[in-house]
């Protein structure tokens, strides 16, 4: 499952750097490796939690080497608030790549097991873990219940032993799991607590899900996963075996038509979301929206063939993106300006993927 994979894109600072000097200190056989990929971690843990500063930098370069627009985003946001993303951003980059990223079933659930241990660890203030010894203060201070990081860890195992949904009413249970705590956590860390925003929060990070899955309908298949509600396929008339052999035809491209629809829906019924947080984390939410909305118009306009290429927005159109969206916001404040227009098109459709106030 990587539900960021719509804008991700590398960046070149290595993430072991920070823990390559924590490690060198307390562990001088340790396997840095490890802690530079987290799908090659064989569940051991320090001798001795490392300190809390040298955690946070392995925690922020670890976003920053692997999710650039996750670093851009939080720019945004005021510097204390900043600073609590890192570590949230590391658990979720570990959990999902123990899930997705091992190649072995067996292997994922054993060490999301490990993992699991090491949240309670962390609530008990006895964690060793890098992430979980950053991630110790930021709980705190935020008062963030351990409930959304057990959702998440909840889909990962899901992905080890399901990989079919006979229905969406399905696919959008996983998607409770696996999307809608992230939502959560970040509501949660700026001061957002209430049900109506975490309604809205979860209609905006399904929707997200669902605008990955329909992206990534041959990579999934690629690794064994359908997440095309199974009934719908039957009711176009198009099968696991068309499937398997990239078959895009008018059948597929009507299946998927309405797999968007659904989408966009649920994208327009989370934007009220927008007027009821700070200017700025609106900014990000906003960001994150429509460049899902845009995804589904590179597929609209690819008239629905997401299996000869994947739809992706590369750096041109999410610059484009931001400049739009930032524009709009502007022109929301200042209402004697010109009307907003839609997001420009993207200029690329596809690319290869390698009631409180806050602050």
């Amino acid at each position: 499952m990587k539900a960021e994979a719509t804008f991700d894109t590398p960046a070149a600072e290595p993430a072991a750097r920070a823990w390559n000097a924590v490690s060198a200190d307390l562990q001088p056989d340790a396997h840095a490796d490890h802690w530079s990929e987290p799908a090659l971690w064989d569940g051991s843990l320090p001798a001795t939690p490392p300190p809390v500063d040298e955690a946070r930098r392995y925690c922020e370069s670890l976003a920053r080497r692997h999710y650039e627009n996750f670093h851009v985003a939080t720019q945004l946001l005021p510097s204390r608030l900043r600073a609590h993303f890192y570590p949230v951003y590391a658990y979720c980059r570990w959990a999902d790549d123990l899930g997705d990223e091992t190649g072995d079933p067996a292997r994922s659930l054993r060490l999301l097991d490990l993992w699991e241990e090491e949240l309670d660890a962390c609530y008990r203030g006895e964690a060793r873990h890098p992430v979980f010894v950053a991630l110790r203060g930021t709980i705190e201070q935020c008062h963030i219940p351990p409930e959304p990081f057990r959702d998440l860890i909840t889909a990962f195992r899901q992905d080890q032993i399901k990989t079919r949904y006979e229905t969406l009413d399905e696919v959008l249970g996983y998607c409770r799991y696996s999307a809608n705590p992230v939502g959560r956590l970040v509501l949660t860390i700026c001061g957002y607590r209430d049900p109506e925003r975490q309604r809205l929060s979860d209609l905006t990070c399904t929707a997200l899900q669902l605008a990955n899955f329909w992206q990534d309908v041959a990579r999934d298949y690629r690794i064994g996963r359908i997440y095309i509600p199974l009934d719908a396929m039957a009711r176009h008339g198009y099968s696991e075996s068309d499937l398997a052999a990239g078959r895009f035809d008018e059948r597929f491209a009507c299946l998927l038509r309405e797999l968007v629809e659904r989408t966009r829906d649920l994208f327009e019924q989370g934007l009220p979301l927008l007027s009821l947080v700070e200017g700025r984390l609106a900014l990000d939410i906003e960001l994150f929206s429509r460049g899902g909305m845009e995804i589904l118009r590179l597929i609209e306009r690819r008239n629905y063939d997401v299996l000869s290429r994947r739809p992706f927005l590369d750096s041109a159109d999410k610059a484009m993106l931001f400049a739009s969206t930032l524009g709009r916001r502007l022109l929301r404040r200042h209402p004697r300006g010109s009307s907003v227009g839609e997001i420009p098109e993207a200029r690329s459709e596809e690319k290869r993927s390698a009631g409180e106030k806050p602050y």
